[in-house]
């Protein structure tokens, strides 16, 4: 059974900081392509970062570039998003998925269940 389970959000004041993770099961983590969205209220689900499967390259939205931080253990099937700087904007719901193309217009993707990230005074 694949599994994505996302923790460690919660209610964080401007300038603090949070470190989400996202465990993975039931599927093979260190071929898959790692990312976080986030989704807040009344607005498109958007990408925030990207982490390929060997963790080699990342990318991110221009909105959270020096902020942010992907990462990924494969040991431990976990993905990481380390927040730093948050601000009132960075509220929302933070999804992790997990991609792989087989080519061929083939492809796998998974999400998880998302987990709330309130910043506020």
């Amino acid at each position: 059974q694949v599994q994505l389970v996302e923790s460690g959000g919660g209610l964080v004041q401007p300038g603090g900081s949070l470190r989400l993770s996202c465990a993975a099961s039931g599927f093979t983590f260190s071929s898959y392509t790692m990312s976080w969205w986030r989704q807040a209220p009344g607005k498109q689900r958007e990408l925030v970062a990207v982490i390929t499967s060997a963790g080699d390259t990342t990318h991110y939205a221009d909105s959270v570039k020096g902020r942010f931080t992907i990462s990924r253990d494969n040991a431990k099937n976990t993905a990481y998003l380390q927040m730093n700087s948050l601000k009132p904007e960075d509220t929302a719901v933070y999804y992790c998925k997990a991609v792989r193309n087989y080519g061929m217009g083939r492809t796998d993707d998974y999400w998880g269940q998302g987990t709330q990230v309130t910043v506020s005074s």
